[in-house]
């Protein structure tokens, strides 16, 4: 099923066809995923660079790596604002409460005892660590951060983690001639980079 969804990638029309409706697509389904964690996009931006490789646009992966950044930015102010209500409201909003569910408990009090002082480094590193971008954000609410303080720390977040995702598949996309094949590296690439952190925390559980 996946090199077949991934040869239908590779076997697009024209570039021209495939920069118009992949950037949109792009741009909704990270947007999507920084609401509502049901898309891996980190595996989606990487694919989206691996295709982007084999592509003569000489501006092709420029295009992915802003595209990317931006519809990350925006999920996560839009994620924010939204759970800035409900800390201001009484009886708190379905979305502080998804965060809050979402947030470990652990996680979040690392969060918070290093949020004071490594604010802009805390959020950089939570876009980068798998399941860390929640904890720190919940924090950055409790903590009562203005929303264009956070979005300053953000901006650089979004950047580092478009940017590492990108370069997830572009070493995809070099491994292999065939486009097909190079989308298939870099989601396996992004997806066990993403999965190692909680695999190897279950794994120092149960040898404890």
């Amino acid at each position: 099923m996946i090199e077949r969804i991934a040869r239908a990638v590779g076997d697009l029309p024209p570039e021209s066809t495939q920069q118009a409706l992949g950037y949109p697509s792009l741009f909704l389904l990270v947007a999507l995923g920084a609401l509502v964690p049901v898309v891996p996009t980190g595996a989606i931006v990487s694919s989206a660079a691996a295709v982007a490789f084999h592509q003569t646009a000489p501006l092709a992966l420029l295009f992915v790596f802003l595209v990317a950044a931006a519809a990350a930015l925006l999920g996560d102010v839009t994620l924010y604002w939204l759970g800035q209500r409900g800390v201001r409201s009484r009886n708190g909003s379905r979305w502080l409460a998804a965060l809050r569910g979402r947030a470990a408990p652990d996680r979040l009090a690392q969060a918070q005892a290093r949020l004071e002082t490594h604010q802009v480094s805390m959020l950089v590193l939570s876009r980068l660590v798998p399941a860390g971008r929640i904890p720190v954000m919940l924090a950055c609410l409790l903590a009562e951060m203005p929303l264009r303080r956070f979005v300053r720390g953000d901006l650089p977040a979004c950047l580092a983690w478009a940017a590492t995702y990108q370069l997830i598949g572009i070493l995809g996309g070099s491994l292999f001639d065939e486009p097909w094949e190079g989308v298939v590296a870099a989601v396996a690439l992004a997806l066990l980079i993403s999965a190692a952190p909680s695999v190897w925390r279950r794994v120092r559980r149960s040898g404890s």
